[in-house]
């Protein structure tokens, strides 16, 4: 008996923790921008597993370096070398311009090996007295879903009920530079920072913070950590969106597109001060990071954005798509906003919740997802046309 979308959502809801609310659809294949139900019918992805499909549903070229690999090796652990790790690696510190890299899988585990490498060397080079190292966070941030992590979050749904918390973390405004000024102290090892807040609604910063939060850093011996999980790897219309800025993070997160939609790959970037200072053999880990498996896909996936120039792509379609966005004619919409191909509809507060229009948009043919209570995300994989854009900007008009 062939199986309805209800069925599946309805065995979820029965064998799975509730801690997620997703669109009513169940999703059986993808190619580039777009998906298709258990049921046939098909919708343009405008979340791109919240930018993990960068390069759009089973891009055939990194699908392929995957299978390649499946045949003749998977994973070996760390504790032997494989041959895909140094290849790959050498690959990206060479195009992000960092000495080393160190692989990880998830998001939360790169934030979680930033925040330790931050605070070893903190001890190691600056001698900050022993478990006294503080790093400095923003309002509204979201770097993932760890004790340690949710513990400076502002957010009560993300650490309620979750403690005790982690001690360490000073929060400060998000896009106030004096604000960090101020916070820091001689105990202060780093700042940790989205260069655009994905989660709280793609919260674009005043222009120019960045470059006032790095003087401000080098001035205090402070390192500045940017968290470009979501932001990085073409999202926003450069390599990083730190480039916007012209600044060179001391470390930079990476995760999502990494894994080119098809696996978990993260990784922290640093020069050697950093990383020899922080990592020795044993003190940091993970029998998954660094696989030969998830190298071999990262390498495919960095090398389908750079031959596709999917950053040029990301600024165009995004400057595209903004545009079109804005001109709607309709009293719903308060603000659109983004970088790239991150953006965000704003809906005034008295025209409904966001989470009505992106069920309405899933019966057009649109899967986007609300963030909080008033804000559509759209951010969409980069290998989307100005024809697909302008198809589903016909569907949000509709809903509008």
């Amino acid at each position: 008996m062939t199986r309805t979308a209800q069925d599946f959502m309805d065995e979820v809801s029965k064998v799975s923790a509730h801690n997620y609310h997703p669109i009513p659809v169940v999703i059986a294949k993808g190619e580039g921008a777009w998906v298709t139900d258990v049921e046939g019918k098909k919708y343009i992805d405008m979340l791109s597993a919240y930018s993990a499909v960068n390069q759009g549903h089973r891009h055939p070229k990194i699908i392929a370096a995957a299978k390649r690999q499946m045949d003749v090796l998977t994973l070996t652990s760390r504790a032997f070398h494989n041959d895909q790790m140094g290849p790959f690696l050498a690959k990206f510190t060479k195009l992000a311009g960092y000495d080393k890299a160190l692989p990880m899988n998830t998001g939360a585990e790169g934030v979680e090996t930033a925040i330790k490498a931050a605070r070893r060397w903190g001890y190691k080079a600056k001698k900050v007295p022993d478990g006294k190292a503080e790093i400095i966070v923003c309002e509204n941030n979201f770097h993932g879903r760890t004790t340690t992590i949710v513990g400076f979050s502002t957010d009560p749904l993300s650490n309620g009920g979750f403690g005790p918390f982690t001690p360490g973390f000073k929060i400060i405004p998000y896009g106030d530079a004096k604000a960090l000024s101020a916070a820091i102290t001689p105990n202060t090892v780093a700042f940790l920072v989205e260069p655009i807040q994905g989660e709280a609604g793609v919260m674009v910063p005043p222009a120019g913070y960045l470059k006032q939060c790095y003087e401000i850093t080098k001035k205090n011996n402070v390192l500045l950590i940017a968290d470009e999980i979501q932001t990085g790897l073409g999202r926003t219309g450069r390599m990083f969106c730190h480039e916007y800025d012209g600044i060179k993070p001391d470390i930079v997160i990476v995760g999502k597109a990494l894994g080119g939609g098809l696996y978990p790959v993260s990784a922290i970037l640093a020069n050697d001060d950093i990383m020899n200072a922080a990592f020795e053999p044993g003190n940091h880990g993970s029998t998954f990071g660094g696989n030969p498996l998830a190298c071999a896909i990262a390498s495919a996936a960095l090398d389908v954005i750079v031959d596709e120039k999917l950053c040029d792509r990301s600024l165009e379609m995004g400057e595209y798509f903004m545009g079109r966005l804005r001109g709607i004619k309709t009293d719903k919409i308060k603000e659109v906003r983004g970088k790239g191909l991150l953006i965000a509809i704003e809906i005034k507060k008295e025209a409904g919740r966001a989470r009505q229009y992106t069920e309405s948009l899933m019966k057009e043919g649109v899967l986007a997802k609300e963030t909080h209570e008033t804000t559509i995300r759209f951010a969409p994989p980069l290998v989307i046309t100005k024809a697909d854009i302008d198809w589903a900007v016909e569907k949000i008009t509709t809903v509008l």
